[in-house]
């Protein structure tokens, strides 16, 4: 059941985030999905300016939002690195340092952190994003064991190849074929099957997983 909760969701407008929010609305569910404007994840600032002013307590958290930088490691530089740490990685444990103020006093509440393949395997000129998916699945891990006792579930949903904007964007069509010859199913993801994955552990059908972090990806990693 996920009717009448408070969910919010960064990164909402596109792809998988957008997927998210369109089937926490058909269910009823409150989805507060803040523009950019309404909350910079890369600056703590708006985070706790955001969180001040939110007149509800959250039932749910979804880290979506985040970046991929991709370079081979001898043209990485400080201001990348910055940036992806403070997005990918502090933004989300920020987010949940807030979320679960209000979630302990219920007590209940559930966290899904959206990860990636590249946070439990990693490729060529991938090191900065692996760095912070790897580092996301960290906290996913030694937050359930904190917060299990308040009935707080956390977990990391780990997508593979998703049909997005983004995809699109990054990868050209004759690469794009050349991966799903490696991908079991023989498709890459809609952002819809990503979302019913993320609902189930948001909602209270959800009774005993938390901790995990959890692979959608096709059979890709197989």
């Amino acid at each position: 059941m996920l009717k009448n909760k408070n969910i919010l969701v960064t990164g909402g407008s596109r792809g998988i985030g957008k997927a998210i929010k369109k089937s926490l609305e058909c269910k009823g569910a409150n989805c507060i999905s803040p523009s950019r404007n309404e909350l910079d994840i890369s600056s703590l600032r708006s985070i706790e300016a955001f969180f001040a002013s939110l007149d509800v307590e959250l039932d749910g958290l979804v880290n979506n939002a985040g970046i991929n930088i991709v370079n081979p490691v001898e043209a990485i530089n400080d201001v990348d690195t910055e940036k992806m740490i403070k997005t990918n990685l502090i933004a989300p444990l920020k987010l949940i340092q807030y979320a679960v103020k209000g979630m302990r006093k219920k007590p209940s509440g559930r966290v899904v952190n959206i990860s990636s393949i590249w946070g439990v395997r990693s490729k060529e000129h991938r090191s900065l994003y692996s760095l912070t998916k790897f580092g996301l699945n960290g906290i996913t891990r030694a937050l359930a064991r904190e917060l299990g006792p308040d009935n707080i579930m956390i977990n990391s949903v780990a997508p593979g190849y998703v049909n997005t904007e983004m995809t699109n964007q990054n990868i050209s069509s004759d690469t794009q074929k050349e991966i799903v010859e490696t991908i079991p199913l023989g498709r890459f993801a809609s952002p819809d099957e990503i979302a019913k994955l993320v609902l189930f552990l948001l909602s209270d059908d959800n009774t005993y997983i938390t901790g995990q972090t959890i692979v959608i990806d096709g059979g890709f990693l197989a």
